[in-house]
């Protein structure tokens, strides 16, 4: 997204998870990256996650180095969208919250990118 206003107007929606089938999407979501990485494992490759890229700016640097290319500043017009707490963007956050507590997928409640 390139223009802040459609950008504002997205960031009102407040989806509502399907908590009951929540780990387990997330557990096929695992199965099938890992299936992934076995198909690219004699390919070269980099795994790059979005958060990484987010949190440490210098791994843009990484991915020019593994495509061979200069060095070089890099920017983006793209408009962040939702801002802040996970909790103040889902609409049933307390299902959510309850459903991922204890489990391996409960470090995602924290996230705020």
């Amino acid at each position: 997204m390139t223009d802040s206003k459609p950008a504002d107007m997205l960031s009102k929606y407040k989806p509502a998870i399907n908590a009951t089938t929540l780990v387990t999407n997330l557990q096929q979501v695992e199965k099938t990256v890992a299936k992934a990485l076995e198909y690219f494992n004699s390919t070269r490759h980099i795994t790059l996650y979005y958060e990484d890229l987010i949190k440490n700016c210098s791994k843009t640097g990484d991915v020019l180095e593994f495509l061979e290319l200069p060095h070089m500043e890099l920017t983006s017009r793209q408009v962040k969208i939702h801002k802040g707490e996970l909790l103040t963007h889902i609409q049933n956050w307390d299902d959510v919250n309850k459903i991922l507590k204890g489990t391996t997928y409960e470090h995602f409640l924290q996230a705020d990118y």
